[in-house]
């Protein structure tokens, strides 16, 4: 295959990659505390091509490199619901809960208590506390959040919710349901300043418009590598069959 073609499938494969990474932010518009994604590209140079006859600069070929994924965890807006299980960090923490893969974190603070009185997300996983999963008793009421994590009720308090923050967030590893995971050697730390917010949830911080824009214009890139390969390709083969003729 022809260097230019070559190159040029390295671009579709990296819009390709980009696409879905794009796709999947504007799905998740709506995803209470999800974090969006940008893909990270770069240049990869090969030394020369396989025909050494091009002079100077031009025996360097430069394909696309699909480097990475980067996590924007910048904080989403506030939405207040008035639910008071619903709760939002102010800050870069994460609330850890538990599913039956262990330990996920999450930015998601939509929580309710399930038929045996265990605080659990929408999904039913577990939300932790600073001594183990947070335990309501059947006649529990007025429930109050404090700013620190502190659960209250009239007679007392049923926990403290555990928060914590990462060194190097950007290694965490997206796990589905908002939730994240952590690789090895990246180990979660406890909150020094733990701020959450009773009564409200953090919503997507995706920007619709600018993930929509880059949609089209991803889409319209992909499109105009593939016209020129197509070009490509047709002289190609006007090339090969104009040589092929046999004089008569």
């Amino acid at each position: 295959m022809a260097n230019a073609s070559l190159i040029g499938l390295s671009r579709q494969m990296a819009l390709r990659r980009e696409l879905d990474v794009v796709s999947n932010n504007v799905a998740n518009i709506n995803t209470t505390g999800f974090k969006g994604d940008t893909a990270v590209f770069e240049e990869y140079v090969m030394p020369k091509a396989r025909h050494d006859g091009f002079p100077g600069k031009h025996s360097k070929l430069s394909y696309v490199h699909d480097r990475a994924t980067w996590h924007d965890l910048t904080q989403g807006p506030l939405r207040q619901t008035g639910n008071p299980l619903d709760v939002a960090i102010d800050g870069k923490d994460f609330f850890v809960v538990q599913t039956p893969q262990g330990e996920r974190y999450t930015r998601n603070g939509s929580f309710q208590i399930n038929s045996t009185g265990e605080l659990v997300t929408s999904q039913g996983y577990r939300v932790m506390g600073e001594a183990g999963p947070i335990q309501f008793q059947t006649d529990d009421k007025d429930i109050i959040i404090n700013r620190d994590g502190t659960i209250a009720v009239p007679d007392g308090t049923r926990g403290k919710l555990r928060l914590v923050s990462f060194e190097d967030a950007q290694r965490l590893r997206k796990d589905g349901f908002s939730t994240f995971s952590a690789p090895n050697g990246v180990v979660p730390q406890a909150s020094q300043l733990p701020h959450v917010i009773q009564g409200s949830i953090e919503q997507s911080n995706v920007k619709g418009i600018v993930e929509m824009t880059r949609l089209i214009e991803v889409t319209r890139a992909y499109t105009q590598t593939a016209t020129l390969l197509q070009q490509h390709g047709d002289m190609r083969k006007s090339s090969i069959e104009r040589l092929a003729e046999v004089p008569a």
